[in-house]
Order: C-alpha cells, then structure tokens, then sequence
C-alpha cells in the first residue's frame, strides 16, 4: 500500500466556510496557498465537503429551521459547477484535492469530479451502505474516528485491509471547538500501537490559538493534519474552530518547530552533530599505559589505568570492551598514553556472535529446557580462532554449596586434559555423545548416562556429533582448573562471558 502518500499532509478543510459564495471560496484557497509556500517541506491539500441536499435531506424537512445543520447546508448550497471550480482552483495551485462525500450521490460527484482522496467523517465511520460505495472507488481514504469505538475501528480497519485499500486514520474529537482539557492526545499512541502499519494522522477542532497541539501530536508521531480555516470579512463571520490565514501560519510554524525539535525518524538513530562529538570526547578518559608495555604484549585491563586528558587519535575507555583485542606493535612506557597507531587492532564482537549462534542448532535439536537469562562463558583454550576445535560453551546455573553448568561442545570440539583440587563433579550426558578420559583411559557414552570426576583426577572430554552434559558439582572456584599444557596456562583470556536471551538465541 502507498502509505508515504500520507507523510506530513496538511489538511485545510473548506467545509461549509465558502458560505455558499464561490468568490469567498477561491480567496480562502488563493490565501491559504499564499501561506504554503514558506513551508515546502509540507504537502498540503484542500478539503470540501459534498452533500446531495435532495437526497440528504427528508422531503419533509428540506425547508426546515428547527435543525442547525439542516439550515446551514440549505443556506452554504452550492451548484456542481461552483464545486468544481472550487475543486479546480485548489489543483491548479497544487494542492491535492480531498473531498467529504455524505451519500452515495455525492460520492458518484467526487468520482467525476477527479478528486484525490476520499474523506469519511467520523458521522460517517461506520456508514456501512457508504462504506461499500466508497471501497469501489480507487481514490486512497482517510478516515476520522471521533466518538468511535474501538471495536468499530476494528472492524472497519478490517473492512479496508481486506480489500487492499490504501488508508490512514485521523484522532479526532468532535466538539467544535475542543477544550484542551478534552483534546485526548494520547489516543494518538493508542492506535499507532494498535494499527503499527496504519498512517495514523490528527483531525483539529481546538481553538485556532491553540499552537500547542499540533506539536504535542508530531511528537507522538502523526504525520497527517487536518484543519477547518476560512476567512472573517465584513460580510461574514467565523467560527470559533477555524483559523484565519495568519493562525494557519503560525500553526505551520509550530508544526515546523516541532519535526525540527523531533528530529529525524524514530526508527534510526541519530548520528550527533560534530560539536557534540567534540564536547563528548573532551569528557571521556584516555588510555595510558599503568607500567611499561612490552611489543606484542596485549594491552588489556591489567596494564592500563584511564584519566583525563585524552589526546587526538588515543585509544579511550569507552574503546576497551571486552570485544576489543589490542597488540603493542612497539615498546610503550608507563604512564605514557597508548595510541591507536601503537596497537594493532581486532573487534572479536562478530567472532563471539558467531559462536553463539553455531550452538543454536544443537540446542534446538535437543529440546534441552533452558532458563530465559543465559549466563555464558566461551571457553576457547586456545585463543578464539580455534574455539572449533578447542573449547565449549557454558550455561552457568546455579553456584552455591553446590554447583549446576550445561556444558555444550559442538560436533568435533575437544575440551583439554585439566583437573580441579577442590570441586568434585558429576557429568550427566542429556543428549549426544561424549567420549571421557579420566587418568589416561578413556570410554564412550551416550545420553542418559552419568559419569563421577573426583578430586584430582585428570580428565578431558570430546565429541563426534555434539554434545549437552550437566555438570553438577561441589562450590566452583575460578582458580581450581589445573591444565596440562602450559600454554593454557598462560592464557589468562581463554574464557568470554557473554549473558543472552533464550528466546533472542533460538529466534537467530
């Protein structure tokens, strides 16, 4: 559907504000253009109002003064010829052409005339014979919903979807004018939340002084605006709902304020201004080396300290996340600041994002119930490039008196010779397979079976097809893992913690 259409379109409603005067007519719409052309950002149209008075209208009643409305639509007639000038007039200055059609007759006019978009007045909402008239037409809709339901809305919402019409839905509040106390602003949020791929715009009956509104509902994100204006002579007079030319200009200026005020979409991130970026990095607290760095030696937390100043193109706190690698490619003094030409530089956030999402498959396939909040650790003894081979993946449980870990391996993955002088472990195998070697013998085993690890005793692990265990152990201490091999030993980054979201993962 061809919702853009409907972006930032003013509205200026005629309704009956002609006075039945088709010279009056045209200078509403000639001012009106007059006050468009300072803001081009916009799209505007013009509205009119169309009423078959012979059929409208009972018989009895086609003279009638006792109903307001009755008079008023007798008194502000005009001919279909006057009606399409009107129309014609507001094209010709470049306006898209709306119309209010109140019965099917007028609705045949709105066709032959060639307006743009057809209007339905919140009278009209639930007008279903109307409704079926207008859905044969190929003209977008716009629809005011005061006094309405929201099971009406439902429902005609509905009514349009299922025939692939192109609509949008206006907040409106029919008391002419509307206090502000009634104003009902946040009925914007209630049906952008309710129809998120609806257009959802805002039909105005306040004061026209009331510059405020329309500010509030660009924030609450409409982006279609209607409005009744008209033009006060000596001859005829206005209503208390209508703006004159000046009030339409500064409504548009507020409208202008405020899409400056909201900025750019609230589906994007703004990027800042350089001014704000210079302010902010003025703030943030430089990396300096805490004792002498060596070349090659990884710069991480242990030999650094952060203060203020920084310096142009040093490495900041902000810049040192866990993710983060940093080699010194030279020798760096303590004290001294640390530079991004000084390191080499590697952003392991893919890399981890990587591995989380290869255990997916297997968790998917085992049916393993998991806790919502996965507390992980990445083990990857070896350094993370050859976490495939080397390593596993850790749900951290419970850690008490007693400890409980998922452990998961991916097919292939081996998990190095180490024992714990401390910790006492069971492994519980819940799927896959799991080959075990405890002191130098090893033996084969499937899900179901459970395995002891007692204190001391050196075992290591591995798997053809992929493997889930349950460790359920004693109190686990961070430093009771003894390795075999010294170069593990000397990892100290061999393990990435990382917390995410059960339903997030299995959703990737």
């Amino acid at each position: 559907m061809l919702y853009n259409f409907f972006k930032n379109l003013f509205i200026f409603e005629m309704a009956n504000n002609h006075m039945g005067d088709l010279e009056h007519g045209l200078r509403i719409i000639n001012e009106m253009h007059h006050i468009c052309k300072d803001f081009p950002k916009f799209q505007f149209a013009f509205k009119f109002q169309y009423r078959d008075l012979e059929s409208f209208i009972h018989p009895a009643y086609k003279n009638s003064t006792e109903f307001k409305y009755i008079k008023r639509f007798s008194e502000t007639h005009l001919s279909s010829e006057q009606r399409k000038t009107l129309k014609d007039e507001a094209k010709k200055l470049g306006f898209i052409t709306v119309c209010t059609a109140f019965d099917e007759k007028s609705l045949d006019l709105v066709e032959k005339h060639g307006y743009d978009i057809i209007k339905i007045a919140s009278c009209s909402f639930t007008d279903w014979p109307l409704l079926e008239r207008v859905v044969k037409t190929q003209m977008p809709i716009i629809a005011s919903t005061a006094g309405v339901s929201l099971d009406d809305i439902d429902k005609v919402a509905l009514f349009f979807e299922n025939r692939n019409k192109n609509f949008c839905l206006l907040h409106c509040v029919a008391e002419y004018p509307t206090a502000k106390e009634n104003l009902q602003l946040n009925q914007i949020d209630l049906l952008k939340n309710r129809y998120p791929d609806i257009p959802i715009g805002y039909s105005t009956h306040e004061t026209p002084d009331n510059f405020e509104s329309i500010k509030i509902a660009i924030a609450k994100g409409a982006q279609i605006f209607e409005k009744h204006v008209g033009i006060k002579t000596d001859k005829y007079s206005l209503n208390d709902y209508s703006a004159t030319p000046e009030q339409v200009r500064q409504w548009l200026q507020a409208a202008n304020d405020a899409f400056l005020m909201c900025g750019i979409s609230s589906f994007d991130r703004y990027a800042g201004t350089e001014k704000e970026r210079q302010d902010l990095q003025g703030l943030q607290r430089g990396v300096f080396a805490k004792r002498n760095i060596q070349k090659g030696e990884k710069i991480d937390l242990a030999n650094t300290f952060f203060a203020v100043p920084n310096f142009k193109n040093q490495i900041i706190a902000n810049q040192m996340s866990k993710y983060f690698e940093y080699i010194a490619q030279k020798d760096i003094k303590a004290n001294e600041p640390i530079f991004k030409s000084d390191v080499s530089f590697r952003n392991l956030r893919d890399r981890i994002f990587e591995v989380v999402k290869k255990i997916k498959d297997i968790l998917i396939l085992s049916r393993v119930p998991l806790p919502n909040k996965l507390e992980m650790e990445i083990s990857h003894h070896y350094g993370i490039d050859r976490f495939e081979e080397w390593g596993g993946v850790i749900i951290n449980c419970i850690n008490r008196e007693y400890c409980k870990k998922l452990i998961i391996l991916l097919p292939g993955q081996k998990h190095p010779v180490h024992f714990h002088n401390k910790k006492e472990e069971a492994f519980h195998i819940l799927f896959g397979d799991m080959a075990i070697t405890l002191n130098e013998e090893e033996k084969n085993y499937k899900a179901g079976d459970i395995v002891v690890v007692e204190r001391g005793v050196k075992h290591s692990f591995s798997t053809q097809k992929g493997v889930i265990f349950e460790e359920i152990s004693t109190t686990h201490y961070p430093d009771d893992s003894f390795y075999a091999d010294e170069e593990i030993v000397h990892n100290k980054n061999r393990k990435t913690p990382i917390i995410v979201w059960a339903d997030w993962l299995l959703k990737q």
